[in-house]
């Protein structure tokens, strides 16, 4: 466990006006995505897209890290440069997703556990020599008819602690994800007390493992109202509920909070983020670890055309830079500004 190195990356991957993109989807997830604008799902259309994503000129000034697909990580770029390497060299550090997708948690209807520990040191072994210097991992709790249940919020937390700790034995930084899902009709009072039920199991499963939370990164849900809910709630509503949740379960060592946008539109990602990132005393810096929200814009631009990279590295650019002013507390003034 190499302490100095998980320290820097930690820093680096919170660093002001920079926050992660998130490029770790599934090939099923990418199929869906693909579909949407048309694109057959093989290996070559998912390199591309990851290509253009990845090169797109200017991006480390707004993008601190990528969290990478196995497959994504052992390809290289048009020129024949591995990605890791690739980002490396631009300043951005190389991540990997390995958890191994959410399965039913036996006698909780309606529940998953995550799973992939098994053989997860020897992964994190090969693809630190690959270059990533953080890991994810992804837990998804569900808000229903009584549930989530206190069997499916302490399995997910046991483990996220196994893995966070395999990580930093790895001198990896890990990323730990218990995502609150959207869906749903639940109100934003029942988010918020589910949420805070969530961390608190998370942070206790942590301790009890060891887990350094200096060389821990939190990928946090945005307290919200649910999908189908019939009120629902506003900006300002969301940040105060959502810095009130983590202020009450998240230690102030924790090098920084990086929030998931979990199927919001674009712009309510980025406005809730600058909302949040606006509050005065704050004990960790907060910014984004975006798939669909930096995403969206360059998906639906390039369909798979060559002639359309170009402007498809613009619309990623700019949703890149929208997300770094709004990690400063900045966007909403340069909202203004251009309206002026």
């Amino acid at each position: 466990m190499d302490k100095t190195l998980l320290s820097r990356t930690a820093a680096a991957m919170v660093a002001k006006g920079k926050g992660i993109l998130a490029a770790d989807e599934s090939s099923g997830t990418c199929e869906t995505r693909f579909k949407s604008v048309g694109v057959e799902c093989t290996e070559e259309n998912r390199r591309a897209y990851r290509g253009l994503l990845l090169t797109t000129p200017g991006a480390e000034q707004f993008v601190s890290g990528v969290i990478l697909f196995d497959e994504t990580i052992r390809q290289k770029t048009n020129d024949g440069v591995p990605f890791a390497d690739y980002l490396a060299k631009k300043g951005i550090i190389p991540g990997i997703k390995v958890d191994q997708g959410a399965h039913a948690l036996a006698l909780c209807p309606g529940e998953k556990v995550t799973e992939g520990l098994d053989g997860l040191a020897r992964r994190l072994e090969e693809y630190f020599r690959l270059g990533a210097r953080f890991a994810k991992w992804r837990a998804v709790i569900t808000i229903g008819d009584a549930i989530p249940t206190h069997a499916c919020l302490y399995a997910n937390a046991h483990a996220l602690a196994r893995y966070a700790a395999v990580c930093q034995e790895a001198s990896i930084v890990p990323i730990i994800e218990p995502e609150v899902l959207l869906d749903g009709s639940h109100s934003i009072e029942r988010c918020e007390e589910v949420t805070e039920a969530t961390l608190r199991a998370t942070y206790a499963a942590l301790a009890a493992h060891n887990v350094s939370f200096e060389h821990t990164i939190l990928k946090a849900s945005m307290v919200v109202s649910g999908k189908s809910a019939s009120r629902q709630a506003g900006v300002d509503e969301v940040a105060e509920r959502t810095v009130r949740v983590l202020k009450r379960t998240v230690p102030a060592a924790q090098p920084g909070v990086v929030f998931l946008s979990g199927g919001q539109s674009d712009v309510a990602a980025t406005a809730h983020l600058n909302a949040m990132a606006a509050m005065k005393g704050l004990p960790w810096p907060l910014t984004f670890s975006y798939s669909r929200a930096l995403q969206n814009p360059a998906l639906k631009t390039w369909q798979g055309q060559a002639g359309n990279f170009a402007a498809a590295q613009m619309a990623f650019h700019h949703r890149a830079r929208m997300n770094g002013l709004a990690c400063q507390g900045k966007w909403k003034a340069e909202l203004e500004k251009r309206a002026a």
